[in-house]
């Protein structure tokens, strides 16, 4: 067993009984953020547009009681973007003269098709890239590694949801 002391990532599986495709569309999709999160955090998506790309910015309201403001806002680069096998962010915040700084950990979503109707993901919440500062004062993981399970079963749940009507404009997805 590893040394937990050295453990900088914690991961979940979950096979969804739907397409690659479609639980990748819901994962690029920032407005079903709130809906997946296990821990409540997530409430809002501000940019409400398809993730498509790297380097993509998307923001989100978030809301957490130990957290100084209680309601802030992060600010979410997307690191890797390979439609439909792996999608991740990089969260961070937008400082006062407008700069972007990232805290070094990332949400990275792994989709490997069993067959056209059944996909496993894996969540993988990672801080290796964390700088000892923060460190000092977060504890990592913040939050239980079951945040990453109830996750999955969010997700599972809205993939396997029929097809709602689009309002957007953009084509439906599974709800």
């Amino acid at each position: 067993m590893p040394d937990q002391s050295t453990v900088e990532h914690v991961n979940a599986t979950l096979t969804v009984a739907a397409s690659a495709t479609s639980v990748f569309a819901i994962l690029a999709d920032p407005t079903t953020h709130a809906a997946i999160d296990g821990t409540g955090w997530v409430q809002q998506a501000l940019d409400p547009a398809p993730l498509t790309e790297p380097d993509q910015i998307f923001r989100m309201n978030m809301y957490h009681a130990n957290h100084p403001d209680g309601a802030y806002r992060t600010i979410n680069r997307v690191e890797l973007f390979d439609a439909p096998q792996i999608i991740s962010w990089l969260p961070g915040y937008e400082k006062d003269d407008g700069q972007l700084d990232f805290g070094g950990w990332s949400w990275r979503y792994d989709l490997v098709p069993h067959d056209p109707a059944t996909t496993e993901v894996t969540l993988t919440y990672d801080w290796s890239a964390v700088p000892q500062p923060i460190r000092e004062y977060l504890r990592f993981p913040p939050f239980s590694p079951g945040h990453l399970t109830a996750s999955l079963h969010h997700l599972a749940e809205l993939a396997t949801r029929p097809p709602q009507p689009s309002t957007s404009g953009r084509p439906a997805l599974p709800r």
